[in-house]
């Protein structure tokens, strides 16, 4: 594997989910292969999770690290063609991007959808330009339209959890007072297809996600009907996707928030979110607080589906 952006880098997602909780049992059995191997960690945008965790993993395969934080710490880069390089952006990413490559081995690239351009975020131009222009395998760490070391890790997390072979997963719509890029619902809906799971997806009409993700699953616009019998429940908050509203706040409706007297509509569903929550206006406390919720478990799993990713692109160096 050199590039990694979607589910469909990843080959057989069976195959994918054995090795990684192999990964789990021995962390520390491949430090072979990154000995003497540099990971370069991009950021664009701000991050905890995704930090600490790639980091970890890639000190877990003996690879040294460093991160650069794009406009904190480092030249401003400009980012569009053809554009004259009056402003605050004296570097253009196009100069900066083979640099980057010269000194390292693996590049991971974090990079949200501006809601400026649709076409622009639905193109992945940041990501795509690493992988043009780099010359070293790139991964993504949250790119304009998914997050799939997210996905790995919560398909992770289902597997340690499930108690039958095809549970139910239920990705849920939950107010925000942000407009959120459609990144981590986008890939938690692709890569629970993916998997075989039963994947419904409710959410208030007008937060319709691109069919490109979603094809599989089945739309439900009555919550509390969704929940019924579910094993899993995923809440995420997501801007609208379809024009003219793209990456527009249509509905702050609290009655959408995750409670207790909603997961009583499921079978003892599990609680998960890929964190960081709003608490009260995402899941209530006493959700999130619960023994059925997950999302400790999911974090700590990012580790894992990091480090099975690097893994993977280091035996192919």
């Amino acid at each position: 594997m050199r590039y990694f952006t979607s589910v469909k880098d990843i080959g057989n997602l069976n195959d994918a989910l054995k090795e990684a909780l192999e990964v789990k049992a021995n962390k520390f059995a491949y430090q072979d292969l990154g000995k003497n191997r540099t990971l370069l960690m991009i950021f664009f945008n701000s991050s905890l999770r995704t930090r600490l965790s790639t980091q970890k993993a890639a000190m877990n395969l003996g690879m040294n690290v460093m991160v650069l934080d794009v406009n904190q710490g480092a030249w401003k880069l400009e980012t569009e063609r053809g554009v004259i390089m009056d402003g605050d952006k004296p570097e253009h990413l196009l100069e900066a991007i083979p640099v980057m490559g010269c000194y390292c081995d693996v590049i991971g690239v974090r990079a949200f959808a501006t809601f400026e351009n649709k076409e622009d975020d639905y193109s992945e131009k940041i990501i795509n330009q690493f992988i043009k222009y780099s010359g070293r395998p790139v991964f993504s760490m949250e790119a304009a339209t998914g997050h799939p070391l997210q996905a790995f890790a919560d398909m992770i997390t289902i597997e340690e959890n499930k108690k039958k072979p095809r549970p139910k997963v239920v990705l849920t719509w939950a107010p925000h007072p942000r407009a959120l890029p459609q990144a981590v619902p986008n890939s938690f809906a692709q890569w629970a297809v993916a998997a075989g799971y039963e994947v419904v997806i409710t959410h208030p009409e007008g937060y319709e996600l691109s069919k490109e993700f979603t094809e599989g699953a089945t739309i439900e616009y009555d919550q509390n009907k969704a929940f019924e019998g579910a094993d899993f429940i995923y809440a995420k908050n997501w801007a609208a996707y379809e024009d003219p509203n793209y990456g527009k706040i249509l509905s702050a409706d609290r009655s959408w928030t995750v409670n207790e007297e909603k997961m009583g509509l499921t079978a003892n569903a599990y609680f998960m979110h890929c964190l960081p929550v709003r608490r009260n206006m995402i899941v209530t406390d006493e959700v999130i607080e619960s023994e059925k919720s997950l999302v400790i478990e999911e974090a700590a799993n990012r580790e894992i589906s990091a480090e099975t990713v690097l893994k993977r692109i280091l035996e192919n160096l």
